[in-house]
């Protein structure tokens, strides 16, 4: 359980890390909004955030 959540982190860290290189604040946001969504089960503003950061990732 402990690797499990170690590797959780891991890859949050390494994903918002690329996140602020390719967006900047606006990417460690939108990643932040899509836990947030996830977190508290709304899943339109999760989805939302994802289309959003994807679209932004694929245009940066």
């Amino acid at each position: 359980m402990l690797v499990l959540s170690a590797i959780q982190e891991l890859l949050g860290l390494t994903a918002a890390a690329l996140a602020q290189a390719r967006l900047g604040t606006l990417g460690v946001l939108l990643l932040f909004t899509v836990g947030v969504g996830i977190r508290a089960r709304h899943n339109g503003l999760a989805v939302g955030a994802a289309v959003v950061l994807v679209m932004m990732m694929t245009q940066a």
